[in-house]
């Protein structure tokens, strides 16, 4: 559920901001608006606070792959500006890789005319002008200047000097500022630096918590600077000032706030979110649901305050479509034994599981339910399972059109089969079954999006629109039936349709005033609600995706299978016998580990889809425009 909330103001004496700041963040039950302010404390606190994320991405980036045993942040010795320190060493490591770039570049250039002094050249320069050249031997051999001194050859060019004039048109050999061998005594001096500096720079790794830690004090000061720069002044008389801080906070904990305002000397007001307002968003779910949060969290996916709280229904369908998009009894106990294996390991360190273990177990869960109903074992044929396999592989063993026959007379009618048309193997009564349900489980959350509709506009006569788009759906339901599977369609299916969108055109704008008005401007919306109604169509049937996934996933699964020749001839000789088991398992690990890894992506795509685009956007309206509640709190400690 969302937790309801109040729109709260604060107002204090100017000259205690500070001190009440510190209060109200002990308190910790205020989400402060959030507002654009300078200040030259602020500014300090920014510029720390970068220096101190590059100085924890300098070092994050020489630490060693494995931690030395006994390594550790207790007792190591702390620099006292500890960015500083980073920061300064990693600048002089960039300035000596940068001169070391440069004196490379240079020794690229200088190598091929030797080891010899700039400064002799320069030297004779001052009595007689010289030009330095490096020439093709073809451009060589057409000059007939007496004054040309060649200094070497080799297979490709000849390096001389014209004495007293240029070559024309040839550019003159740049001298370099050093020789070829202080350049490369240079580097050399430069490398063994750089190294120093790395082995330092990864010695200090300790320093990282260190850093982290002033990081997360550094952040709690800026909001408290933020929002102590924000608060607004009144002058009250002409000795008196007053400021005012606002903000929301939870209704159930208005009364810490009171009681806070009385012992202090604050003033507090406080009313309910107005239309204009944008309250944050905080829910309160009992301990199963909250295990759906990690998955919003990785979505940064947050529902606006007037908006619903989707956790109980989303966890129960997204269990479901996990479930059958991995569709592998087997995959489900790899993945619920590797999480029951992590989830103790961080209960044996922290005490508790986090959720988001919780959450997985909960999937697997689910996924070794629907594989064993549905015979399916890393992809094994049916006929090839252990008989207790076999026995409790309910889609392969129960023919839903017996059952179908059980039924009262009313819902057989309603879920008639025209058996002609329908399949007659075993294994496409399974298909068949999942289809169908796919298809039921559409239906289900749907039309629950609409009664969730219902509910919150009641008593608006507009809740009879949605409870009109509710019946259409029904009918829309049999209709995907008839098409996609060869249901027999009722004859009310058409008559729920159509009586449907007649209910819905009446009642959609009746916010008050003329109704006859109101019927008007439904009917003048008919070509938007013709297509929404295509789309609902179309929602239903997108929920086919969960078959075709699962198919997808089977059918590779198989391929991979055949690939390992497990169901081959046996070799006679056992070195070949071995050969062939080590190849089928390395076949079998790869395989069927990318498998998993695709019907993990296939989750997110297809699972996530179905309830953030079909149910939650589509049906219910929503828009996912809310932001969290982070209350003003203190998470560090008092600063000393």
């Amino acid at each position: 559920m969302i937790v309801p909330m109040k729109k709260v103001s604060l107002f204090v004496m100017d000259k205690d901001r500070s001190v009440s700041l510190e209060r109200l963040r002990e308190l910790g039950v205020i989400h402060i608006q959030k507002k654009a302010v300078t200040s030259e404390d602020l500014s300090a606190l920014l510029d720390g606070k970068s220096k101190l994320d590059m100085a924890a991405l300098v070092l994050k980036n020489f630490l060693p792959k494995k931690e030395p045993k006994g390594a550790g942040a207790e007792g190591a010795p702390v620099p006292e500006d500890l960015a500083a320190f980073v920061l300064d060493q990693n600048e002089k490591r960039k300035q000596n890789q940068e001169k070391l770039s440069a004196n490379t570049r240079e020794i690229a250039r200088i190598a091929r005319w030797g080891s010899f002094e700039p400064a002799e050249f320069k030297a004779i320069g001052e009595k007689t002008a010289i030009y330095p050249y490096e020439l093709s031997l073809k451009k060589y051999g057409k000059l007939k200047d007496d004054e040309i001194i060649v200094l070497k050859k080799d297979a490709r060019s000849v390096f001389c000097v014209s004495v007293g004039k240029p070559i024309e048109g040839e550019n003159p050999f740049a001298l370099p500022e050093r020789s070829l061998d202080a350049l490369e005594r240079e580097n050399e001096s430069l490398r063994a630096e750089v190294h120093a500096i790395e082995c330092k720079l990864a010695a200090s790794g300790h320093l990282v918590p260190f850093i982290e830690a002033e990081k997360r004090k550094t952040e709690e000061a800026i909001e408290f600077e933020a929002a102590r720069a924000g608060m607004d002044t009144m002058e009250v008389g002409e000795t008196l000032d007053v400021a005012w801080i606002s903000g929301y906070s939870p209704a159930h904990e208005l009364g810490v706030l009171k009681r806070a305002a009385g012992e202090n000397g604050w003033a507090l007001y406080a009313s309910d979110p107005g239309a204009g307002d944008k309250p944050p968003t905080l829910t309160k779910n009992n301990a199963f649901v909250r295990i759906i949060k990690p998955l919003f969290d990785f979505l940064g996916t947050v529902p606006g305050y007037e908006e619903y709280d989707v956790s109980p229904s989303y966890l129960i369908f997204f269990a479901i479509f996990f479930a059958m998009i991995f569709g592998d009894a087997a995959y489900g106990t790899i993945i619920f034994v590797l999480c029951a294996l992590i989830g103790l390991s961080i209960r044996a360190k922290t005490g508790k599981v986090p959720d988001a273990v919780k959450l997985f177990c909960l999937l697997s869960f689910c996924t070794i339910v629907w594989g064993a109903i549905n015979a399916s074992w890393f992809a094994i044929p049916y006929e090839k399972l252990p008989a207790p396999l076999q026995a409790i592989a309910l889609f392969q063993n129960y023919n839903f059109a017996a059952g179908f026959r059980l039924l009262p007379n009313f819902f057989q009618h309603i879920l008639s089969i025209a058996e002609e048309n329908m399949p007659q193997t075993q294994d496409k009564w399974s298909q068949w079954n999942v289809q169908f349900l796919c298809f039921t489980l559409a239906l289900i959350q749907l039309v629950y999006s609409h009664i969730k509709n219902i509910k919150k506009l009641l008593p608006s006569p507009v809740a009879l629109a949605q409870f009109g788009w509710l019946v259409m759906m029904v009918g829309l339901y049999f209709l995907v039936l008839s098409m996609l599977l060869k249901v027999t369609l009722p004859p009310f299916a058409t008559y729920l349709i159509g009586g449907g969108l007649f209910v819905y055109f009446i009642f959609a704008n009746q916010n008050g005033g003329n109704v006859f008005a109101n019927v008007g401007k439904s009917f003048a919306n008919f070509l938007p609600t013709f297509l929404n109604t295509v789309g609902s169509f179309a929602d239903i049937i997108s929920y086919i995706r969960l078959f075709a996934v699962g198919i997808a996933g089977s059918s590779i699964a198989q391929s991979f299978n055949s690939m390992s020749g497990i169901s081959g001839a046996l070799p006679q000789t056992a070195g070949a016998l071995v050969g062939k088991i080590f190849a089928a398992v390395l076949i079998l690990i790869f395989g069927h580990g990318l498998n998993m890894i695709m019907n993990a992506l296939s989750v997110i795509v297809h699972g996530v889809r179905l309830n953030l685009l079909e149910y939650a956007g589509n049906h219910l309206g929503m828009e996912w425009s809310g932001y969290s509640y982070k209350p003003f709190v203190l998470k560090q400690g008092k600063n000393k």
